[in-house]
């Protein structure tokens, strides 16, 4: 009995045999999307979003409400959220060993956070720094991470966090007002250079109290099955077109 060797067997897409490539991602995106999928809903708003500027959009993230079709995270997506924890936990190696003792889990092995509005609103912090070198800062301090794309990482250092990425701002300041802490050290890494940027955010209670504020009505307006404000007139806003529950919105929900 003869064996083709020379014939390759497998995936086949619109009548062709892809590159390798193609056929092995499709298998990591597919069994990412059904571990991401298989993941119990959180059963609270989320601190790090609270500085979303949409509110409609965070209450449709409070009530579960699906992706557009072609907008839920794909597998690539997925992919990027786990090599960003990856950066994190190199960055904190490396602060470890410049002396500083952060603290990233607590006795139990579980993250440091907080909860309130009867666990409603929840955040879970990257760590706190408790003491290290004199570099300007009072320890203890929240210690918050992120890993961005060497465009974004440049606009922060030039900008700072509070105007480049508000959002991230946002997180900072509620985290430290139910911390009870005074001062962040935001590090944030550039993905292609591995380049270092760490900033001294203080703490601001008027803005800390604004966003706690802002969740409550979130909440309160989800369970009221109520709908805030569009952020827009237009679903041609470009904070709009990027959203992924776009359809859902100006199509759905007029």
């Amino acid at each position: 009995m003869m064996i083709d060797l020379n014939h390759e067997s497998g995936f086949v897409y619109g009548g062709t045999i892809p590159p390798l490539s193609l056929r092995v991602n499709a298998l990591i995106d597919r069994a990412l999307v059904a571990q991401n999928e298989a993941q119990p809903k959180r059963s609270y708003l989320g601190g790090s979003r609270i500085g979303e500027a949409c509110s409609r959009r965070l209450v449709y993230e409070y009530t579960h409400t699906p992706h557009d079709p072609d907008k839920a995270f794909s597998g690539q997506t997925l992919r990027i959220f786990a090599a960003g924890h990856q950066f994190e936990e190199l960055s904190i190696r490396w602060l470890k060993a410049a002396g500083f003792d952060l603290l990233t889990q607590r006795r139990d092995g579980g993250q440091f956070g907080f909860e309130t509005a009867g666990g409603r609103i929840k955040g879970h912090i990257d760590g706190v720094i408790v003491s290290g070198p004199d570099i300007g800062i009072a320890w203890p301090a929240l210690f918050e991470h992120k890993a961005l794309k060497a465009k974004s990482w440049a606009d922060v250092v030039k900008r700072g966090v509070e105007l480049s990425k508000p959002v991230y701002y946002a997180q900072l300041q509620l985290y430290m007002a139910y911390m009870e802490l005074e001062v962040a050290l935001f590090t944030c890494l550039n993905k292609d250079t591995q380049e270092l940027h760490h900033e001294k955010v203080p703490f601001v209670p008027h803005i800390a109290q604004g966003l706690s504020d802002k969740a409550v009505e979130i909440i309160r307006a989800a369970e009221a099955n109520d709908l805030p404000p569009r952020i827009a007139a237009s679903p041609d806003f470009h904070v709009c077109r990027f959203c992924p529950f776009h359809t859902t919105c100006w199509e759905r929900n007029p």
